[in-house]
């Protein structure tokens, strides 16, 4: 059963490699360190392209209604990146690929095909300050953030996690910090064998990443009081196949998005890194890989369905699938994030960004698409 649900993702996530995507041109200008000089203070969504020629940041501020209006566009100063074989809708194959930090206001983008990371100073919906650092390895592809603490997973080769004090709003790398995951990939990796997502846990002592279908695991680091990792992590077996992406649950336990089964999977995150109590719940979808919560909810992306779950967790740990299908999105839906009652679903062949608003129950109402973004857009993040 393991075997046939690995092949069964596999072949949803490869037919969406074979599709069109319906972007045919740049649908905007690219003001390369400008934005549109408001500088509001509001609600604001960024939008990685992750453009192979030069990777970009597009701002858009957030009406009350939810509706989207660019405020401008910013250059990372690198390119974005391609997993293997190139053309599936999840370009960078991850979660948190563009993270904002409201602590600091600073805005973190990877730059997977030049191997390096993007720092900016937020201020309303402009972009100031671009700091570029080396990623400490190959196909960066994921960042998290836990005070003046970052670490940012890179997905090629053997997959190294690298560590960085933020310093202002520089990331200043920290002398021993790099961790090998023991991977056998290429760079770039091929999407389905490339880590998910690194992120820590709620009180900062664990860092956590996802390796997909590099054994189906998730490895727990303990993070010392000088920011450096244990040696080795500790590998946790996921209990359904392929975790992808995670949050927490407000009790502290792991919510896992795992493609396998297209299941979320909560766990009980020990003190010694091992993970227990395994509870899941499947979505009847196809490639459930990306995850974030609003309040009480819990809202799944399936790739190979074009279209978004919603769950509840108990307070014991158990996930109960809320609707099968709470939104239908575009071709080839991927990273979400949730800004005040609104949910914004991106997609990574049709080349929008696709609103919803989270209704009191739960459900959710579309509010229509921003349209004009590049195939292969990946990473999206709000305040």
């Amino acid at each position: 059963m393991r075997h046939a649900a690995l092949l069964a993702l596999v072949a949803a996530i490869a037919a969406l490699a074979g599709a069109q995507s319906a972007y045919s041109g740049r649908g905007h200008g690219h003001e390369h360190g400008h934005g549109n000089g408001h500088g509001r203070s509001g609600s604001v969504v960024w939008v990685q392209t992750n453009e192979l020629s030069g990777n970009s940041i597009v701002v858009y501020d957030r009406a009350a209604n939810g509706t989207l209006s660019q405020a401008g566009t910013y250059a990372t100063g690198g390119n974005g990146g391609a997993a293997a074989p190139g053309t599936e809708s999840d370009r960078i194959a991850s979660q948190d690929s563009l993270v904002y930090d409201s602590d600091h206001s600073l805005l973190i983008a990877v730059n997977a095909g030049s191997d390096t990371v993007t720092t900016f100073k937020a201020h309303g919906d402009r972009l100031q300050g671009r700091k570029v650092v080396s990623s400490g390895g190959q196909f960066p592809a994921s960042i998290a953030v836990h005070g003046r603490l970052v670490y940012v997973l890179n997905a090629g080769g053997p997959g190294i996690v690298q560590g960085y004090w933020l310093r202002g709003h520089h990331l200043r790398p920290i002398a021993g910090s790099a961790r090998s995951l023991g991977l056998a990939n290429a760079n770039p990796p091929n999407f389905l064998s490339s880590p998910g997502q690194v992120g820590f846990s709620p009180n900062g002592r664990k860092l956590l990443v996802t390796t997909k279908m590099s054994g189906s695991n998730i490895d727990v680091f303990r993070v010392r009081r000088d920011g450096t990792l244990s040696a080795a992590p500790v590998v946790n077996a996921s209990a359904t196949p392929v975790p992808f992406a995670f949050t927490f649950t407000p009790q502290g336990r792991l919510a896992s998005g795992e493609a396998g089964a297209s299941s979320l999977t909560t766990y009980e995150l020990n003190g010694d890194g091992t993970l227990s109590d395994p509870r899941s719940a499947a979505d009847g979808q196809a490639a459930l890989c990306w995850i974030v919560r609003a309040g009480d909810f819990y809202y799944v992306s399936n790739t190979g369905s074009n279209n978004v779950s919603s769950f509840t967790v108990g307070a014991d740990g158990t996930p109960a699938l809320l609707a099968a299908v709470a939104g239908t999105t575009n071709t080839g839906n991927i990273d979400l994030t949730v800004s005040g009652r609104y949910l914004y679903v991106q997609t990574g062949l049709a080349g929008t960004i696709d609103g919803f608003h989270i209704n009191g129950d739960g459900s959710l109402t579309s509010i229509g698409s921003v349209t004009g973004l590049p195939a292969g857009q990946e990473g999206i993040a709000s305040n």
